[in-house]
């Protein structure tokens, strides 16, 4: 038997010889580069048993799929074994991404009695690091960057026991032969005994130290998130005045979740999704009475909640008993650091202290986040626990291809045959350490799973980072505009290739006529879209800089009426004469610009310190105020239905609705354009299904407005659900737009 999947480094081939064994049947089972081979023989009915379970009781973590069998002459076999792999080039291959603490684990480091006891490294078939530690496959320890640990004898008899749950579990470990920790201060011995390293941390934390704590897939910032003067000495020194920050709290009750319930108001599928094995960040109501600094996310409603994944993490917060914040150890925008001379030299301004262990991480993986929106679990970055993701193409390829996606949030995505491969987040790519690792993440993902790269395809903006290495690769080089990535992503997920309307909104992408669009209405299916509905255009002042300083796209939305923004806080009048003589003021069509002109002209955010802080402040400010202003709709001269935006400014500043209703009315407003430009649409195109996607529907008011609005019409609504609708998902709808059915 052939066995394809996900077959490696999920305990799959143990399970094979324990089930074998189980039913007296003789044979061997190995790893292929990508796929696992199996010959079984014995008794006809005992076989068949064997082939039902195979699929039906495989190991949780395991996504297997019987490719193939045949039947074979009998070998002269008694019992059935492990042979070593046989390494060799197969696209077939699967990267398992790093997984969670199993609970047998957990309970086994949280027994006194045991060898294992408070153990950081504790690990077994169905649990611990697979992406950030696998030099290549054969997944088998001597490709892993555990070879350098060897196993002691107690572990290498759990290694070759049928019966052990530890049976060929790659980066087993012990105190004796693993892994271990250090804690360094600047200026003081460090402390090299995992324990007292351990206790070390901890008691630096209670004393209101920020430590620098490496992880699976890379450091995290860590210190008390119930001390406000502790959080903010952490944004001071990190220069990151309001960007939410994660919290880690303890697994505690019977079903971990008690601290949970006491910080936020998490809903059932919330709940769910913090217990997976995911383990990833998850957006949650903060509680009103929650004992957590209101610094920890100033200006919004919720929270990035994370449970402990790894069994450092369990220690560490179980110990501290109390909310810990976990931000990645990075420079703002950077991949997550891994390594440990690096981290003490860049940030031994901001961490007090460093918790470090000898575990190389080959790779970063920093965590995932995700939101519910109209239902769903909906991820915001993808990170460990979740990527490498892997998607099947709707339809197979003549030749490997790589996406390398956009400038911001970046992620890319490797294509081969039907399947494409989605990198964890990489980030934006401004930074020498960020461009690093993107072509290191690149390079490696080419290398695990053996693809040899024929053709790369890019974002139609010259000036990204991603599409001047796409230049200089010397492959053949396809662009593909912003925005028809975003909508060949969500209906490359679904697989829809039929003509349908996706409204893709989002802060800024090259647009087919040379202007920045952002708030475009696409008719038709991958490879043939075109615009059918847009936004006003209006000149931004300064290019660039209006993603972090919002102010100006206010004072440009009065400019285009003008007018003046008698509150702007800022002088205006050079810039004015810029804009006037349309120097470094494109003209853009931008629904993510709107945003925040709304978020300035509420006196909410002027001068953004994140991407995305002016409309999650807006949203997160919100309340109903019934409907907002209706936009008038009418065609250009080329055709294209476009909402004049003109009547919010009146709304925004009127005075006699609280700050909260002008809110709530702008993203009425803006849900009832996209209604009323699907309407107008249909009368002339024959269209049942929307889409929605860019990063301005993971805004939840606007996105469940605009579905209620628009399945009142009828319209079937599609949102991605597996892949992030923000630029994190465009390598993979660049993949769907180049190579369409």
């Amino acid at each position: 038997m052939i066995v394809t999947g996900q077959v490696q480094g999920v305990g799959f081939r143990p399970f094979i010889c324990r089930l074998a064994h189980e039913l007296n049947l003789s044979g061997w089972v190995l790893n292929r580069a990508g796929t696992v081979e199996i010959l079984i023989q014995g008794e006809p009915n005992r076989i068949d048993r064997f082939m039902e379970r195979l699929i039906d009781n495989a190991p949780p973590l395991s996504k297997p799929t019987l490719a193939s069998w045949q039947t074979a002459e009998p070998d002269d076999l008694d019992t059935f074994s492990i042979l070593d792999s046989i390494t060799e080039s197969a696209s077939a291959i699967h990267i398992p991404p790093d997984y969670y603490l199993c609970g047998d684990c957990l309970a086994e480091m949280s027994d006194p009695k045991q060898r294992r006891y408070r153990y950081p490294f504790i690990n077994c078939t169905q649990c611990g690091p697979r992406y950030t530690l696998i030099k290549k496959l054969p997944y088998d320890r001597v490709n892993t960057a555990m070879s350098e640990f060897e196993l002691c004898s107690d572990c290498r008899k759990e290694y070759e026991n049928r019966l052990d749950r530890r049976f060929h579990a790659q980066p087993l470990a012990c105190p004796l032969c693993g892994p271990s920790l250090t804690f360094h201060i600047a200026g003081e011995k460090t402390i090299s005994d995992t324990g007292k390293a351990l206790t070390a941390c901890i008691e630096a934390l209670r004393a209101g130290a920020i430590v620098a704590v490496k992880g699976v897939g890379g450091y995290h910032l860590i210190c008390d998130a119930s001390s406000e003067a502790i959080v903010q000495r952490l944004r001071e020194r990190k220069q990151r005045a309001r960007k939410p920050l994660a919290v880690l709290l303890p697994w505690r009750g019977p079903k971990g979740l008690t601290a949970v319930m006491e910080y936020a108001e998490p809903d059932p599928a919330e709940l769910t999704l913090l217990q997976d094995p995911l383990r990833p960040i998850v957006l949650v109501e903060k509680r009103n009475s929650s004992p957590l600094a209101e610094s920890v996310a100033p200006g919004i409603t919720e929270i990035g909640i994370m449970l402990p994944y790894s069994p450092l993490h369990h220690l560490l917060s179980a110990d501290f008993g109390g909310p810990l914040v976990a931000t990645s150890a990075n420079i703002s925008g950077e991949p997550v650091m891994t390594d440990g001379d690096e981290v003490e030299r860049r940030l031994s301004r901001v961490a007090d202290a460093f918790l470090h262990h000898n575990r190389p991480i080959l790779r970063p993986a920093d965590d995932g986040v995700f939101r519910k929106i109209a239902g769903s679990m909906r991820p915001i970055r993808l990170g460990r626990g979740c990527a490498p993701l892997e998607m099947t193409l709707p339809f197979t390829l003549q030749e490997p291809v790589l996406a390398v996606g956009g400038h911001m949030k970046n992620a890319i995505a490797l294509a081969w045959d039907d399947r494409a491969v989605i990198s964890p987040h990489i980030g934006d790519l401004g930074s020498r350490r960020s461009q690093e690792v993107f072509e290191q993440t690149i390079d490696e993902l080419a290398t695990l799973y053996g693809i040899s790269i024929r053709k790369v395809i890019r974002d139609a903006h010259p000036d990204y980072r991603s599409s001047r290495w796409a230049e200089q690769s010397g492959f053949p080089v396809t662009q593909v505009f912003h925005h028809h990535a975003h909508a060949s992503a969500l209906a490359g997920e679904y697989g829809l290739f039929e003509t349908m309307l996706v409204f893709t909104w989002d802060g800024t992408g090259y647009g087919e006529d040379g202007t920045i669009w952002g708030g475009e209405a696409l008719l038709g299916k991958p490879g043939e879209w075109r615009r059918a509905g847009s936004l006003k255009p209006f000149r931004i002042p300064g290019g660039d800089k209006v993603g972090r300083e919002p102010w100006r796209s206010a004072a440009a939305l009065f400019w285009e009426c003008g007018r003046e923004w008698q509150e702007c806080p800022f002088p205006t009048e050079l810039l004015k004469k810029a804009w006037q003589h349309e120097l470094n003021a494109p003209l853009c069509s931008s629904a993510g610009r709107l945003f925040d002109a709304a978020s300035a002209l509420l006196g909410l955010v002027s001068t953004a310190d994140y991407d995305g802080q002016a409309p999650m402040e807006l949203e997160a400010l919100s309340a109903d105020g019934g409907p907002g202003p209706m936009l008038p709709l009418a065609q250009d001269e080329n055709g294209i239905w476009r909402s004049d935006w003109t009547p919010l400014l009146a709304m925004l500043q009127n005075k006699k609705l609280s700050k909260q209703e002008r809110a709530g009315q702008f993203h009425a407003s803006l849900a009832e354009t996209i209604r009323g430009q699907a309407i107008r649409i249909r009368t002339t195109h024959r269209i049942d299904r929307i889409g929605l996607c860019g990063g301005v529907f993971q805004n939840k008011r606007l996105t469940e407005l605009a579905i209620n609005y628009l399945k009142q019409e009828g319209f079937e609504v599609y949102l991605p659900e597996r892949l992030p609708g923000n630029d994190a998902g465009i390598s993979y709808g660049q993949i769907i737009e180049a190579c369409p059915v």
